[in-house]
């Protein structure tokens, strides 16, 4: 197969090819393994990878019509790469913006400065979903309250990198990673020996040691239980993959009690276990039906008292999606200067506030050339984007603006860069973004790259799974590209 067919545009940016049609530094090897590629080896290495994912079962679920559908996880064989120098620097700005995200949630909570300064105004917090006055007082651990974030990556037309959004209630995807990088070694072994690429399967050790510090006993091995909604949630295939990666117990709600001793006990054969730490992968609104949602099974009554009391950790803790939203995103920026008093390593996307007047009547004005998101929502569902809809979505989404302003931002188009992706009959450039992993407690990691998520529809922008987008194993490799 040649890439001479390969079509790069001027206004985006390949990450293979520079706009000479040259392999960028550190990506000869790469690029000469797709040029010698056939069609049919890529097709049989694809057709092997396939094989992989649905032995191993890896897969999510989408929700269409009221029905739970399973699909097997969508997966690019031709990596998505980054230079190590470069991954550096997201790395320290991926840690400074979370530092600022918990000494933000951590003050909303307790002293409110941020607020009593006027640096943030306090109407957007009191109009926000996830603000929930049952967290108000509490101090967690070390002052963290996310534990784990998501932070989706992507770069603009001259490469620079952007923040599109911060994920910090239940973030997804990490077991996707992780498993595109085991199938990579599959498939793809002789490009595992001309680079020197940084490993990645070291997160759930990091994973249990992050839920392990946060423990309220002194234990060398606190019990530590990953808390799932159960089989027909969309990512159960990760709540047990990482439950196992840790040799943690994966629990529904109905394994777990709150004593009379406000603290939290798992149901064993042998009696009643005692809980430290949960990693909860529900939502706030169904953990305690004595706090949240009355009607809730999936959680646990009394947790948050239990929580609260100090003999049981939750990570994320509750409240901590209110940094989740993306208004309160736009802020990002400026917690990291009134907190950390440094400026951001890593820019936010420009964004537009439906709740200023201003700005609402811009995007009014220009929403055929905008993205428009729902402040709380995930998963790309409710999204906007302006040159691909009708006359009647435009008329429909405006309404919709109009009547709740502050639920909704606008950002400008950015052109996702481009990296090479195996189509039908060629090797095409897709659109693509990036989730990296962020923990947090005592100290903070990040993962070497993350979750490639690639828009395998031509031309489009969207790359959530569940909107019909695939994913790719990320390289971080040497300057030199080659193994020591």
């Amino acid at each position: 197969m040649n890439l001479g067919n390969y079509k790069t545009s001027p206004q985006i940016y390949d990450e293979l090819l520079t706009r000479k049609n040259r392999a960028r530094p550190g990506l000869g090897d790469l690029s000469k393994f797709l040029k010698k590629s056939s069609l049919k080896d890529l097709n049989t290495r694809r057709h092997d990878a396939e094989l992989a994912i649905r032995t191993m079962g890896i897969t999510f679920t989408i929700y269409n019509e009221g029905e739970n559908i399973d699909r097997e996880w969508p997966f690019d064989i031709i990596p998505r790469t980054i230079m190590r120098r470069e991954w550096q620097r997201i790395e320290v700005g991926l840690k400074q913006r979370l530092t600022a995200l918990n000494h933000f949630i951590s003050d909303i909570y307790n002293d409110e400065k941020i607020l009593k300064d006027k640096v943030i105004p306090r109407e957007i917090l009191a109009s926000s979903r996830d603000f929930h006055k049952e967290c108000v007082g509490v101090k967690p651990k070390f002052g963290v309250w996310a534990h784990i974030c998501g932070s989706d990556l992507i770069r603009d037309t001259d490469g620079s990198i952007f923040v599109l959004e911060d994920n910090l209630r239940v973030p997804s995807g990490v077991s996707y990673m992780l498993e595109n990088r085991n199938i990579s070694k599959r498939v793809l072994p002789e490009l595992f020996k001309d680079y020197n690429i940084l490993p990645m399967d070291d997160y759930p050790t990091h994973l249990f040691d992050t839920l392990s510090s946060i423990s309220p006993r002194p234990k060398d091995f606190p019990e530590v239980v990953v808390l799932t909604p159960g089989i027909y949630n969309s990512a159960y295939f990760e709540h047990s993959f990482l439950a196992q990666s840790m040799g943690a117990e994966l629990v529904e709600g109905s394994d777990l009690l709150v004593g009379d001793d406000d603290c939290a006990y798992m149901k064993t054969v042998e009696g009643l276990s005692r809980v430290d730490v949960i990693y909860r992968r529900i939502d706030d609104q169904f953990l305690d039906p004595d706090v949240f949602k009355a009607e809730s099974t999936l959680g646990v009554r009394g947790l948050i008292r239990a929580w609260k009391k100090g003999n049981v950790a939750l990570a994320n803790a509750p409240g901590a999606g209110v940094a989740d939203d993306k208004v309160i995103y736009t802020y990002v920026p400026d917690m990291i200067r009134y907190y950390l008093s440094e400026e951001p390593v890593l820019r936010n996307v420009p964004s537009y506030m439906c709740s200023d007047k201003t700005q609402l009547q811009h995007v009014l004005q220009n929403i055929e050339k905008l993205v428009v998101k729902p402040a709380n929502e995930s998963g790309g569902y409710g999204m906007y984007i302006g040159p691909g809809e009708s006359k009647s979505h435009t008329a429909k989404m405006k309404r919709l603006i109009k009547a709740n302003p502050r639920n909704y931002i606008a950002q400008p188009i950015v052109n996702l860069s481009t990296v090479p992706t195996l189509c039908e009959s060629s090797i095409e450039p897709r659109h693509v973004d990036l989730r990296p992993f962020i923990l947090q407690s005592d100290r903070s990691f990040v993962t070497a790259g993350g979750l490639t998520r690639v828009a395998l529809v031509k031309g489009s922008l969207v790359v959530n799974s569940s909107q019909g987008g695939g994913s790719k194993d990320t390289w971080i490799i040497e300057e030199t590209g080659r193994s020591g």
